[in-house]
């Protein structure tokens, strides 16, 4: 029987598809890492009092970064060249959804727009990060090679995702509302196929690596269009809710030195 816990479970077991993995996963956080520390940097006067909370978010992505990197180094092998198909975070800034990486390299302050775009596309990618987080907690917390990762990097995910949250109500409270709301559905529905495509490029990377038969790999990808089916007609609305969050000024303290993985 097909389980999420079962196949990633085939990914950790093999060293090569625990490489491909963790390499893709920790481009993705340290792309995340580069992409908040010049945000922060480039915070407009007005909203300065932003930029610590920025700083300490990108900090904990490149902490993601070297996190997946030293379980690289544990397993005793090296990072691997991405495929550019399975890259999410560039597709993502491909497809509009964060700011770009042409405005981010220049030495010029964002507007209050801009900070309101940053955090709406936050908002959504921090859903999907703490959604897959919660699923792997949940299955591999305890595991004894990865589970100190996962159960560090899940709860780092819930403090963004509060932190998006908070930010963003007091936005809206001061006259945002409207441009949060067509910002994060329009992200919603952009990520979603974003990450339909990601997830079948992962898939059959992984299935190549692994030897999956044609009929696990075909009821894989079917699965993979099932659930943005019902994303698409549904689940994006969990994207684009605000509510007061339950961890308050998540992001107002300095990040957590990365675990040992000696």
């Amino acid at each position: 029987m097909l389980s999420a816990k079962s196949l990633f479970q085939e990914i950790v077991d093999n060293d090569e598809s625990f490489r491909l993995f963790c390499s893709i996963a920790a481009s993705g956080e340290t792309q995340g890492g580069w992409e908040n520390a010049r945000i922060a940097a480039l915070v407009p006067e007005s909203e300065r009092a932003l930029a610590p909370k920025i700083t300490r978010h990108g900090a904990d992505e490149d902490k993601h970064g070297r996190i997946f990197n030293a379980l690289m180094k544990k397993r005793g092998v090296t990072p691997v060249e991405i495929p550019p198909e399975t890259d999410y975070t560039m597709l993502l800034e491909k497809n509009g959804i964060g700011l770009a990486h042409d405005k981010l390299k220049r030495d010029e302050p964002l507007t209050v727009q801009d900070i309101v775009t940053y955090l709406s596309h936050s908002r959504v990618t921090e859903q999907r990060a703490a959604d897959q987080m919660v699923m792997l907690r949940k299955d591999f917390g305890d595991h004894p090679e990865i589970g100190k990762a996962v159960r560090m990097i899940s709860n780092d995910e819930d403090n963004h995702l509060a932190y998006c949250h908070e930010e963003l109500l007091r936005f809206a409270a001061a006259g945002h509302g409207r441009a949060i709301q067509q910002t994060l559905r329009e992200c919603a529905l952009a990520e979603i196929r974003i990450y339909r495509d990601v997830s079948l490029a992962v898939m059959g990377h992984m299935g190549r690596i692994l030897g999956w038969p044609k009929p696990k790999a075909s009821a894989l990808a079917a699965g993979i269009h099932a659930m943005y089916l019902y994303e698409r007609v549904l689940g994006w609305r969990r994207m684009v809710s605000l509510a007061v969050p339950e961890r308050r000024d998540a992001l107002g303290g300095p990040a957590s030195a990365a675990p040992e993985f000696a």
